[in-house]
């Protein structure tokens, strides 16, 4: 199996080219990603927990899923594809916003991601795929926000920068 590229992108989010995954981590080089987050009709966030084998961040709590769009692929198909690798379950999903961020690992890897931010709702129990997925559990927004103040190690470093833009933003709509 070929080596998963990733597309690297200029900050308007133009592409400007494809680069296997993990140079593309090691070298800090800015490409396209997504961030999926599933609320229910109680307002709550669906979380997973990273499996525990994953080259970065194993263990750690994060959003419902998240990954790289592929060549030719629209950012909500990615979501919609990503989400049923994982979570094993499809919904509708729109794109709330996108911004860039750069996080850093202890590994030496650096995500450097133009990251576009899709929401969907969702009921259900998920079917997840443990490959991907140790766990996962549907969490308050407002008891979120301050577990991640109180227990920032628990989480992913993309996660917690997601997290606050994304509160901002579904707070705004209310």
């Amino acid at each position: 199996m070929n080596e998963e590229k990733v597309i690297l992108v200029d900050s308007e989010d133009n592409p400007i080219g494809t680069m296997p995954k993990m140079e593309a981590h090691e070298k800090a080089v800015l490409h396209r990603a997504f961030s999926v987050f599933i609320l229910n009709d109680k307002g709550e966030l669906m979380l997973q927990q990273r499996a525990f084998h994953k080259y970065h961040s194993p263990g750690l709590w994060t959003n419902t899923c998240c990954s790289h769009q592929r060549e030719g692929e629209l950012n909500l198909e990615a979501g919609t594809r990503r989400l049923t690798e994982e979570m094993g379950f499809s919904v509708p999903l729109e794109e709330l916003f996108s911004f860039i961020y750069k996080a850093s690992f202890d590994n030496g890897l650096t995500e450097h991601e133009l990251d576009h931010v899709l929401l969907g709702y969702f009921d259900g129990l998920p079917k997840i795929n443990t490959d991907e997925v140790a766990s996962w559990k549907w969490i308050s927004l407002n008891f979120l926000e301050e577990d991640i103040a109180k227990h920032p190690e628990h989480y992913t470093a993309w996660f917690k920068i997601i997290f606050e833009r994304f509160y901002n933003h579904i707070k705004s709509l209310e």
